[in-house]
């Protein structure tokens, strides 16, 4: 396995240099052109129906834009919504759009494809999240830039929810083919697409915002780690979107034509368990096996240390984050005797995980570990995004895997029963609800019980939350230290 992504990763540098689109030396030497490499290639461009972080990172922010976006510091600011009221009962949302905008393909941007979008993530969209549209009501056209949008109750979450790729807006003459030809109002375009190479990005010359400063930018895909890190060295690329080896790191800082900026996601690297297969039916098996993981050992591995020990599926940006990281310390011993009293010997599990390099490195120290407490598992590395997708989260058809939850406040996940986890709590679906319609005070409260009572029954086992460590040429400048959306956000980068 690790041989073909070597070879194929080759393969595309070898491809990308004979292509004068995408090819090495055009890209770094016009100053009007950014390359940008990443690991996970998207498998089209519809994220309305297929799930994954692949095609919100390519396209949110750049190519789509919502009535509002997540700033650098994680706060909700205006986008296409240049204001925006809440009532006093919280249920009804008055937002006033900017004047002129227009989607790629023309048409113009106004309060009716507020209503159409919004409305369309409940008719149409397929993919796990799409519940958080739930609460909408109705959307009203006050007039061409005045969208009311009614909640049928209080919701804390829904606002933030605006700022994923929920919130996206779309024409109804731009939806055809969502899959090959996003229509957004974005400052890019999406201009060509070779699969298993690049993405070529154009400026949106209609764009009613400010001019991005790089005209073109090219998303590289290079799966192995090492092609990634050679590309950068050698001038084939301007900028590591994400580094997926510590390792690294030094080559880099120790190198003065580049830049290594080191900060934090919201990003979960979590060991999921099916709660719906026997025996991890049982949470004194899920326990068992959260013990018998030395996440600190994992951390040090994947990533040198660097990441945060989190102990469950709330990282510290959000604002019910409670550290509890020691509530399952590494302890095999304790793990041997919950095992011997559900009964469970000779247990042999699928570890079924992404072909990405934090995955593998991860599932070689848990199938280290587990086999301490007698646990086996065989680690299958599947081709990711599409057939992870389907076979584990799709068609639930694991024992364990390990993934990189990249969605901001994923932790309502483990409130949908059909939801990949497998987890099915009417206690938690309670707080869930609780939370959201309570006061901000309540949503706190609530959503700290919800992390607690995760951790009581095992649902899942938190390995780490996934650094942030980009590597630019020192031309390129404009960065946000932590990554705090779905989106590799193209607008704020500019030439030093």
């Amino acid at each position: 396995m690790r041989a073909r992504l070597h070879l194929a990763a080759l393969a595309v540098l070898l491809a990308a240099s004979a292509c004068s689109a995408g090819s090495s030396a055009s890209v770094s030497s016009r100053p009007d052109t950014l390359s940008v490499g990443f690991t996970a290639e998207p498998a089209n461009f519809d994220f309305t129906h297929a799930d994954g972080a692949a095609i919100p990172q390519a396209l949110l922010y750049n190519v789509y834009e919502g009535l509002v976006k997540l700033d650098a510091q994680g706060r909700i600011v205006p986008l296409l919504a240049k204001s925006w009221t809440v009532s006093p009962d919280r249920k009804t949302y008055d937002f006033q759009l900017q004047p002129g905008v227009k989607f790629s393909n023309g048409a113009p941007f106004t309060a009716s494809d507020v209503k159409f979008s919004l409305l369309r993530v409940k008719t149409d969209w397929t993919i796990s999240i799409k519940s958080a549209m739930n609460v909408v009501d109705h959307v009203d056209v006050v007039s061409p830039d005045h969208a009311r949008v009614v909640l049928s109750k209080p919701s804390n979450g829904w606002l933030f929810s605006l700022t994923s790729r929920l919130g996206a807006m779309f024409s109804p003459t731009g939806v055809a083919d969502l899959a090959n030809k996003p229509v957004g109002t974005g400052p890019y375009e999406v201009a060509s697409r070779r699969r298993g190479d690049s993405i070529v990005l154009k400026e949106n010359p209609a764009y009613w915002g400010r001019k991005p400063a790089y005209s073109t930018v090219v998303l590289k895909y290079i799966a192995d780690p090492t092609a990634l890190n050679n590309a950068l060295l050698s001038n084939g690329i301007d900028v590591i979107s994400s580094l997926t080896s510590a390792d690294s790191i030094p080559q880099f800082q120790g190198d003065d034509r580049f830049t290594v900026l080191q900060g934090t996601t919201n990003s979960e690297v979590t060991l999921a368990f099916n709660n719906q297969r026997a025996p991890l039916t049982d949470p004194r098996v899920r326990q068992a096996l959260t013990y018998a993981i030395d996440r600190k050992a994992v951390l040090d591995l994947v990533f040198n240390g660097r990441g945060t020990l989190i102990g469950s599926m709330v990282p510290p940006t959000d604002p019910w984050y409670e550290d509890l990281s020691g509530v399952y310390p590494y302890d095999p011993a304790k793990a041997k005797q919950l095992l011997a009293e559900a009964g469970v010997k000779n247990l042999n599990l699928r570890l079924r995980i992404p072909n990405l390099p934090y995955a593998v490195s991860a599932a070689q120290v848990v199938q280290s570990q587990l086999a301490d407490v007698g646990v086996r598992t065989t680690i299958e590395p599947l081709d990711f995004p599409a057939v992870w997708l389907k076979q584990v989260f799709t068609d639930h058809d694991y024992d364990l895997s390990i993934i990189q939850h990249v969605e901001a406040r994923d932790i309502t996940t483990f409130g949908k029963p059909t939801y990949y986890w497998g987890y099915d709590s009417p206690r938690v679906q309670q707080l869930l609800a609780e939370a959201d319609s309570g006061t901000p005070q309540q949503q706190v409260a609530d959503m700290k019980q919800v992390a607690r009572q995760l951790d009581t029954d095992a649902a899942a086992d938190w390995l780490f939350l996934y650094p942030n460590v980009i590597v630019a040429k020192n031309k390129v400048t404009g960065f946000a230290k932590n990554q705090v959306s779905e989106s590799f956000d193209l607008t704020g980068l500019r030439p030093a």
